[in-house]
């Protein structure tokens, strides 16, 4: 059986939960014993580990083209893989690792360190998710995905951080409603089964998490 040894609330080991959903690939999840090892990474049927996200998108796109998540088209491919690198990015950190890696535990986000959450911080990352769910909303409206009509692992990439966010209910989607019809149709995509199941020890999700619907 393929292997995933993923964080439930790290945004890469989301994004690769996501791609394996999206290329219908059964896998088993695994906990890792030193959140700080270097992850996600993946096994396959034939013994290919890959270690990290980039090299676990490289394979997943080059060994199971059947559900394409980089588009052929130029400028739609171009969108897609500069939302995943923003994502991973500027994402992470102004508005993911404020919030996310401010009120999970460590085990399960991979924060570099372990203390009180900073309110100071958190409030700074709301700050900044406001405007990035504007133009996420702007972006769906023009497109439909992120990227272009079809998802692509920009809408994937990008869906990993607010999925995060989202379990502990900090995206006010009442003011966005555009961003709040797009995740919307992200939750009902194959890769989001598992990650909507997703209960951290002691700490579960709001009560909408799960929802298919507003």
């Amino acid at each position: 059986m393929r292997r995933l040894t993923h964080l439930l609330l790290s945004p890469p080991s989301r994004l690769a939960r996501l791609m394996v959903g999206e290329k219908r690939l059964a896998y088993d999840p695994v906990t890792p014993e030193d959140s700080h090892m270097h992850l996600p990474v993946f096994v396959d049927l034939d013994g290919t580990r890959c270690e990290g996200l980039w090299a676990i998108v490289d394979h997943l796109e080059g060994a199971y083209p059947e559900h394409p998540l980089i588009p052929e088209d130029a400028a739609a491919r171009g969108e897609a893989l500069r939302l995943l690198d923003w994502a991973m990015g500027p994402l992470q950190d102004q508005v993911t690792s404020r919030i996310v890696f401010e009120k999970g535990g460590q085990r399960h986000t991979g924060a570099a360190v372990r203390r009180a959450p900073d309110m100071e911080i958190i409030r700074g990352g709301r700050e900044a998710l406001k405007q990035i769910l504007k133009t996420l909303g702007d972006a769906a409206d023009r497109h439909g995905y992120l990227a272009c009509r079809e998802c692509t692992i920009g809408d994937l990439a990008v869906a990993a951080h607010i999925s995060a966010l989202d379990y502990f209910g900090e995206v006010p989607w009442k003011e966005f409603s555009s961003a709040a019809e797009w995740y919307l149709r992200m939750k009902s995509r194959p890769g989001f089964r598992l990650l909507l199941s997703d209960r951290v020890p002691g700490q579960p999700p709001v009560s909408h998490y799960a929802e298919l619907d507003d």
